[in-house]
């Protein structure tokens, strides 16, 4: 598990990373991060559609988009405007990195399509940024999307092995993705050792709180939780 100190200038929010902390009941650490943050933490319009705008309208999860709605509200989370970046940038770039994406791996003579809209905008935003020498940083739980950026070779073995035949990759597609990621993981473990979690008894709370964000869709192995715990 790599360890990120908050010293980007913009970090970006996928939907999932939000969601893990949101349902652990940790959302007030966002707020809280912010503060020790010499930055911004930005969520794109596809984001924001799948925590707030679509949520809203459900009544099971009403309540969790209110939620995260006040904390657009006291701009804790933040639209791409505020650091100049126009939206129609994000649907164009966002538009190409899905073709980039999804036609990357073949099984069968047929795309394996692996990644969201809302996935593919934070990606399509950390594109951007870079080309502008922005610092930036995504955090993204689902295990596919940060394979993609991470490491798309070791994306390819995975696929092979959960579809049971051999999968092709088209390299130079994989060499237009450079982005660095962080998950909710991660954002929960600076929040600890910041002393920003609202429990004091912090004998079991880093345990508790990894495998919490684990068992919500956060992607981490058992392995890294034990790697994290022998940092402290």
């Amino acid at each position: 598990m790599k360890i990120f100190l908050l010293k980007m200038k913009v970090l970006i929010f996928d939907t999932g990373s939000i969601i893990s902390l949101a349902m652990n009941g940790l959302l007030y650490i966002l707020k809280e991060l912010k503060k020790n943050f010499d930055g911004k933490f930005i969520i794109t319009k596809q984001v924001k559609e799948e925590l707030v705008d679509v949520p809203l309208n459900i009544k099971k999860y009403q309540l969790e988009a209110l939620t995260i709605s006040q904390l657009i509200f006291e701009k804790v989370l933040e639209s791409p405007s505020v650091i100049g970046i126009d939206e129609n940038e994000i649907n164009s770039e966002t538009s190409r990195f899905m073709e980039i994406a999804n036609n990357m791996f073949t099984a069968q003579n047929e795309r394996i399509r692996i990644v969201s809209k809302a996935e593919c905008s934070c990606i399509a935003l950390s594109i951007i940024l870079t080309r502008k020498n922005i610092d930036n940083l995504i955090a993204i739980d689902e295990r596919t999307a940060r394979m993609l950026c991470e490491n798309p070779e070791n994306l390819k073995e995975l696929f092979s092995k959960k579809l049971h035949t051999p999968v092709k990759m088209n390299y130079k597609k994989a060499t237009d993705i450079e982005c660095r990621i962080i998950r909710s993981s991660e954002l929960t473990y600076i929040a600890y050792k910041k002393g920003l979690i609202d429990i004091k008894d912090g004998k079991e709370l880093l345990d508790a709180a990894l495998y919490a964000v684990k068992y919500k869709g956060c992607a981490i192995s058992r392995e890294e939780i034990e790697e994290v715990k022998n940092l402290i």
